[in-house]
């Protein structure tokens, strides 16, 4: 008789145990419902685009601005139709930031070229002193 009852507690523990699922499932029908309900009042980051002048009939491109920086396919960086190199960037900059403090500096990257070349122009304009930079993208380019 001992045996018998020895076999079935074996038989008893060797069995895997069911696991309940049910809990699970409920929370992530909550954390899906909350998210359905929250996610419409989350605000994103915007990139927000100059307006487009209402009574003008021709399309105008901007303004030159005395600062133009041209970053072309091979990487090569060009201000006012020099070739710059990275290490004259900053302190260039800088003599343009102090001769005119109100100029916004205007970058012409090819798209061609490399992210990193952009990166390098736009932390050497934060460098110089200057708050904003504008990036001239062409439209309809190759």
């Amino acid at each position: 008789m001992a045996k018998k009852r020895l076999r079935s507690y074996l038989t008893q523990d060797d069995e895997e145990p069911s696991l309940n699922l049910t809990p699970l499932i409920d929370v992530v029908f909550v954390v899906l419902i909350l998210f359905i309900l929250v996610a419409p009042m989350l605000e994103v980051d915007k990139v927000e685009l100059a307006a487009a002048p209402v009574k003008q009939t021709k399309q105008q491109a901007p303004e030159p601005s005395p600062l133009t920086i041209h970053v072309h396919a091979d990487n090569s960086i060009w201000i006012r139709s020099k070739k710059v190199s990275i290490e004259q960037l900053v302190p260039l900059l800088k003599q343009e930031k102090t001769a005119r403090p109100l100029q916004m500096p205007q970058l012409f990257h090819d798209k061609k070229a490399q992210f990193g070349t952009y990166q390098v122009v736009k932390n050497a304009v934060e460098m110089a002193g200057f708050e904003e930079l504008d990036v001239i993208l062409q439209p309809g380019g190759v």
